[in-house]
C-alpha cells in the first residue's frame, strides 16, 4: 500500500549538511498496523512526513496505492492526500468553532464530497462518542480529542492512516483506548496504519516494528511484546 525505494532527505548544504533519512527502502502491506521508532534524531517523523507527502525527499521515491508521489505536483499532490490518506497528530488538530461531528466530517466537506452518513454514525458509535458528537472540542477530553482525530482519519476510507505520536498528549488510560481504536481499525475495516512512536507499549500494539537510527533502518520484523521492544531499542545500532 505504501513503499519507499532509496529514500533521502538531507537539510542543509556542504559540510553542514545532516541527511535525516538515508537511503531507506520499505513497504508496509494492506491491512497491517507497523510502528516506526528510533531514538531523538533518528529520522522517524522525517520518513513519514516523506511517506505522507508532507514533505518531499531529496532523493528517491515514494508510492501510495500505486501512485508514486514524489512525481506531482503540489494540487495532484493534495488532491491524492485528500483521497488516500488520513492523519492522526499527537496535537489533535481540531478546528475549535465545529462540532466533534462536523470535524469529523470535514475532509469531506473540504474536498466537496457527499458522504454516508450510515459510515459516519458507525465510526461515532466505534470510537465512543455517540453523546459527545454535538461538543466542540473544548468540551472534550484529551482522549476523546483524539477519538475525533481517529473517525476523522478513517471517514474518507483512506488507502493508508499515518500517526504520528497519537498518544503522546494523553495518559495512559486514553492511550491504551486510542491504540486499540487504531488496532481495530485494521482488524475489523482493514485499515493501513503507519504509526511513529517512542512508547515501546505503543508499538507491541502493532504487527511490526521498523527501528530506524542515523536515519537507516536497522530492525524490521514482526512486533514482539513491549519488553521485548523496550530491549531492541536499546540493542538495535
Amino acid at each position: 500500500m505504501v513503499s519507499a525505494n532509496d529514500l533521502h532527505r538531507r537539510f542543509g548544504e556542504g559540510a553542514a549538511a545532516v541527511e535525516a533519512v538515508a537511503g531507506v527502502t520499505v513497504q508496509f502491506s494492506s491491512g497491517q498496523f507497523s510502528a516506526i521508532m528510533g531514538p531523538s534524531g533518528s529520522g522517524k517523523s522525517t520518513l513519514m512526513h516523506c511517506l505522507a507527502g508532507l514533505d518531499k525527499p531529496t532523493s528517491g521515491s515514494v508510492e501510495i496505492d500505486g501512485v508514486e508521489i514524489t512525481k506531482l505536483d503540489d494540487n495532484h499532490l493534495t488532491d491524492l492526500r485528500r483521497e488516500k490518506v488520513g492523519f492522526i497528530f499527537q496535537a489533535f488538530n481540531l478546528l475549535p468553532v465545529l462540532t466533534a461531528a462536523e470535524n469529523i466530517v470535514l475532509p469531506l466537506t473540504i474536498a466537496g464530497r457527499d458522504f454516508d452518513q450510515e459510515w459516519v454514525d458507525h465510526l461515532i458509535r466505534t470510537v465512543g462518542l455517540e453523546d459527545r458528537r454535538t461538543h466542540r472540542p473544548s468540551e472534550l477530553s484529551g482522549g476523546q480529542q483524539q477519538r475525533v482525530a481517529i473517525a476523522r482519519a478513517l471517514v474518507t476510507r483512506p488507502a493508508v492512516v499515518f500517526a504520528d505520536e497519537p498518544t503522546g498528549n494523553l495518559d495512559s488510560r486514553s492511550s491504551a483506548e486510542v491504540l486499540q481504536l487504531l488496532r481495530d481499525a485494521v482488524d475489523q475495516f482493514d485499515q493501513t496504519v503507519v504509526m511513529v512512536t517512542h512508547d515501546s507499549a505503543a508499538a507491541s500494539t502493532g504487527d511490526r516494528v521498523v527501528v530506524l537510527r542515523d536515519g537507516r533502518i536497522v530492525h524490521d520484523a514482526a512486533a514482539p511484546d513491549a519488553q521485548d521492544v523496550h530491549e531492541l531499542l536499546k540493542t538495535s545500532g
